[in-house]
């Protein structure tokens, strides 16, 4: 028998990209409406869209012209695609700003800064309401105001209000256990409810006049109190005039400091853009109440956006995904679906949303305030860029690096005598400090020896890297630094260097900033592995920066290690105990006085207890006889 020749094997065919696989899409594509997804070759997401019509949408992207820059290059990479129908075009966007929230894809506008806003909220759980600061859900029994730019503001407004309309600010365990009142009493910042100083229907009065100021019915409120103030002068009632001239003198002062206060406009956020040098600021003034309440400034990581409609459809879509929209949006720009947007908000608030870009009036007028603090605000953040830039420049020729870091991790440890032992990382790059990805690590060796930094540093820079390497081996994404300080001298050096090549990573240049000549700022030594230290001159710019950025390090690190000393200082040993949870732990202190009280007693006195059984106590008297 004899072998044939074997045929040779038909090459394989380079799978499709760009045009041409969008265009093999469209055959398996309707007219529903849905959202789609682009991927590039390693299945990371590049652009998340929505669309009326499926079908229609994706065969723009099919055609080999007519794109911009920004979008040709995506649909370049783009590798494969994945779809989702929807009923509804609103559900649709809906749906696409959830995913961009999840995926941050590259190729979208992304809203970087979106920290909830504090709302004031008159709590009415407890008969005589409570008025507090309150950020997240809006879980709890009562009225909310707001949204307020800052917490300042929310603070300033709960000043004011306490000196005009004496409410509570204190919880309902403390109103319960009060027995005579309190300083704010003293000092007239509270009507005293807890001791009985007013009655219900009084203070009710009192809270009814305080969310009538927070609708903007200040003036109301002022005509009543002045002519219950001429009713207890007439009435010889004199302390109770010269308490009610005062509530007046403080409600005139709360409405002279307001900023803006627009007549015509009762409720609105004010929305204003900014796009100049591929960079974008968004302000937003919040006015509630023919009131103005502050403003919040944003900047949309833009991706080579050019249209200032796409900016602000993107940014009014992910800003009020968690949040309840007013009833009017005054915007600088027009976004592309005023009408889906419209329809989605108004679906959202649960009544009648209007957008608008007024061009005359009182309205025009606040946008054109909002669109100047805008165009400020992002001439101000160019310059600190372009400073900033110029520092990691000069950064790199002081330490020899390639080119200018665009990610810088910092690192420091905190302790005393070795208790308590914290590791702080935080991170710097082009636009400035990255709060966002600083790190905390608890110290969890227990071969290190107590107050050993060399160790403590040995352990933080092992679970950095460790991570880092499980999750981004190929080093896709820019959770990889450009360079490495290290707060300390030649021996931190020498022990991140050790560790880190037996990582394998050794390509990141890292140095090692210790405390010169009697720890004077300003002669600070610099080390690096392998080479022999050097300082840089006491006026130098590049030196005031990285110690800045090694103080900051030290003030993260020293933060955490206080937070958890003081947490190890309020510890209860029933907390240890499995099974023992806050409503228990509340019960055996009540019964018993005190966990050492706890720890002395018997089965039977534990059983006694309320919510504790046999196997529990038994539990617990194992615990104390144990340790």
């Amino acid at each position: 028998m004899t072998d044939s020749p074997t045929e040779p094997a038909a090459p394989t065919p380079a799978p499709k990209t760009g045009h041409a696989l969008i265009h093999d899409y469209l055959r398996t594509l309707d007219a529903s409406p849905g959202v789609y997804r682009m991927l590039d070759a390693q299945g990371a997401v590049l652009y998340v869209g929505k669309a009326r019509n499926l079908r229609a949408r994706v065969s723009n992207y099919a055609r080999g012209s007519g794109h911009s820059g920004r979008i040709a290059r995506m649909i370049r990479e783009t590798a494969s695609m994945m779809f989702l129908t929807t009923r509804t075009e609103t559900e649709a966007l809906l749906l696409e700003q959830n995913l961009i929230k999840q995926l941050k894809p590259r190729y979208n506008v992304l809203l970087r800064d979106d920290k909830s806003f504090p709302n004031i909220l008159v709590a009415k759980s407890h008969p005589f309401a409570q008025i507090k600061k309150h950020r997240g859900a809006k879980s709890e029994k009562g009225d909310y105001y707001g949204p307020f730019a800052s917490a300042g503001a929310v603070n300033r407004t709960l000043n004011q209000l306490q000196r005009v309309f004496l409410l509570r600010n204190c919880t309902d365990a403390t109103f319960s256990s009060r027995t005579r009142p309190c300083l704010l009493f003293q000092i007239k910042r509270c009507s005293g409810p807890c001791v009985g100083r007013i009655g219900l229907d009084d203070y009710n009065t009192l809270v009814a006049d305080a969310e009538l100021f927070l609708r903007g019915k200040s003036t109301a409120i002022q005509a009543q109190l002045a002519a219950e103030m001429g009713a207890a002068a007439e009435a010889m009632e004199y302390e109770r005039a010269a308490a009610l001239r005062d509530r007046i003198k403080a409600l005139t002062a709360v409405q002279s400091v307001q900023a803006i206060n627009p007549r015509g406009v009762a409720e609105a956020d004010v929305i204003a853009l900014h796009m100049e040098g591929g960079q974008a600021c968004v302000q937003v003034f919040f006015i509630r109440g023919n009131q103005s309440w502050g403003n919040r400034d944003f900047y949309p990581k833009l991706n080579g956006v050019e249209s200032a409609d796409e900016v602000m459809q993107a940014f009014l879509a992910q800003f009020y995904d968690g949040k309840v929209p007013p009833r009017m949006l005054l915007l600088s720009h027009g976004i592309e679906d005023p009408d889906l947007m419209t329809e989605a908000l108004s679906e959202k608030a649960g009544r009648k949303v209007a957008l608008g870009v007024p061009r005359r009036g009182e309205k025009a007028e606040l946008v054109e305030n909002a669109l100047r603090n805008a165009r400020e605000s992002l001439a101000r953040r160019m310059s600190e860029s372009a400073a900033q830039a110029r520092l990691l420049e000069g950064l790199a020729e002081a330490f020899d690096l390639p080119e200018a870091p665009q990610r810088i991790e910092v690192y420091d440890n905190s302790h005393i005598q070795g208790t308590n032992a914290v590791g702080g990382m935080v991170v710097a790059g082009a636009e400035g400090w990255i709060k966002s990805q600083y790190r905390k690590f608890n110290i969890k060796g227990t071969e290190i020896t107590p107050g050993d930094d060399f160790g403590m540093m040995k352990e933080v820079l092992t679970r950095r890297f460790s991570r880092l390497l499980k999750e981004d081996p190929d080093r896709q994404t820019d959770a990889w630094p450009d360079l490495l300080l290290i707060d300390g001298g030649a021996g931190q050096v020498s022990a991140v260097h050790e560790i880190m090549a037996e990582m394998g990573v050794e390509d990141i240049p890292m140095v090692g900033v210790a405390k010169g000549e009697d720890r004077d700022h300003g002669k600070e030594e610099f080390h690096r592995p392998g080479r022999r230290p050097f300082a840089l001159r006491m006026n130098d710019p590049v030196l005031y920066f990285v110690q800045r950025l090694r103080d900051e390090a030290h003030r993260w690190a020293i933060g955490t290690h206080r937070a958890k000393r003081a947490k190890a200082t309020m510890a209860n040993p029933l907390d240890e105990i499995a099974g023992v949870g806050a409503a228990r732990k509340r019960a055996l202190l009540a019964h018993f006085g005190s966990a050492k009280a706890v720890s002395r007693a018997g089965l039977a006195d534990l059983v006694a207890v309320g919510g504790i059984s046999e196997q529990l106590a038994q539990k617990i008297v194992d615990h104390f006889q144990k340790g």
